[in-house]
């Protein structure tokens, strides 16, 4: 997406050889017209897949699932980093390390959103090292569901996340591939 491109040279900031920060994109701040845009490209990607639910990890990753989630005309579920007091006591669990956060968090999904005739579309925000998304697809294979594909908002191609992904056999669709942050530069694939 050549808009997104131009945002992210525009707006991001280079924090290292390995972080790039989109606050103003996607992380704290929200631009609901080029989310819609994204969400559209997405759902055009995927709309052959029989998708029946789109699945993402909460924060950064909702908005641009719920506006692929509304193209696509289906449901959105998100895991949850936190346990709540109304959270299922036997939710889907899996324990993952962050890349951004510095920390080891839990992913929950009730167990009562994901069922075997599902066929869910995972969308990201972005995709380093795939630690995040590999504990999501290890929640969607216990529930039995089909996991149709996945879709990226900005894969980092330098790391392995997104490579992984691909080698395991799951068609992972990228909108932006940024493969170096070296000299406080953004160079795309």
């Amino acid at each position: 997406m050549e808009k997104l491109k131009q945002r992210i040279l525009a707006d991001a900031s280079v924090m290292s050889t390995d972080v790039v920060k989109l606050d103003t994109i996607l992380n704290h701040q929200v631009d609901p017209a080029l989310t819609m845009e994204m969400g559209k490209e997405f759902a055009r990607l995927f709309v052959e897949a029989g998708i029946t639910k789109v699945i993402t990890v909460e924060s950064s990753g909702i908005p641009v699932a719920f506006a692929t989630a509304h193209e696509l005309g289906v449901p959105l579920v998100f895991a949850r980093r936190k346990k709540t007091l109304i959270a299922d006591p036997d939710a889907y669990v899996e324990r993952v390390p962050s890349f951004t956060k510095g920390i080891v968090t839990d992913l929950l999904v009730s167990r009562q959103l994901l069922s075997e005739t599902d066929r869910l579309l995972f969308i990201d925000d972005i995709i380093a090292n795939g630690d995040a998304a590999r504990g999501l697809v290890k929640i969607i294979e216990r529930s039995g569901a089909e996991l149709a594909g996945i879709g990226i908002v900005v894969e980092k191609s330098f790391q392995a996340g997104a490579k992984a992904l691909r080698e395991q056999g799951y068609r992972v669709e990228s909108l932006v591939k940024i493969s170096s942050l070296d000299n406080g530069s953004i160079t795309f694939e």
